[in-house]
């Protein structure tokens, strides 16, 4: 399931801005793609998904939200269920993991940079 809901983009200017950078003008590439893996009773993952919203918002961030306990996962359960909620960036894979139990921002910022980065060099490439 997918989950949206951004609440706006936040004033840089309050203390509890995101301290990931609004996302550039014209920007017009295909954006970072995050997977939570939460449950429905877990406040953190409550808490986690909170914090990503000013993330969509600033920077157009698409967040897929999988219940771990939802039978069609039960594989993500067996595997990463005691790290829940735990943010990828892409789809659930041990080299994809950004963090668990809560949001660090840092690497979610390094993870935003490393798309960016990703996504500048393929389009230098095509060029």
């Amino acid at each position: 399931m997918t989950r949206a809901g951004p609440d706006g983009p936040e004033d840089p200017g309050r203390a509890d801005a995101p301290p990931w950078p609004a996302a550039a003008a014209g920007d017009g590439g295909r954006p970072l793609e995050l997977t939570l893996l939460g449950r429905a009773y877990c406040h953190l993952c409550d808490e986690m998904l909170a914090a990503l919203r000013p993330l969509e918002a600033a920077r157009g961030v698409a967040v897929t939200v999988l219940d771990v306990d939802a039978p069609e996962h039960a594989h993500l359960e067996a595997a990463w269920g005691d790290l829940v909620p735990v943010l990828f960036a892409g789809p659930p894979d041990p080299g994809n993991e950004v963090c668990h139990y809560r949001l660090d921002a840092g690497r979610v910022a390094a993870a935003l940079e490393g798309h960016a980065g990703a996504r500048l060099a393929s389009e230098a490439k095509i060029r």
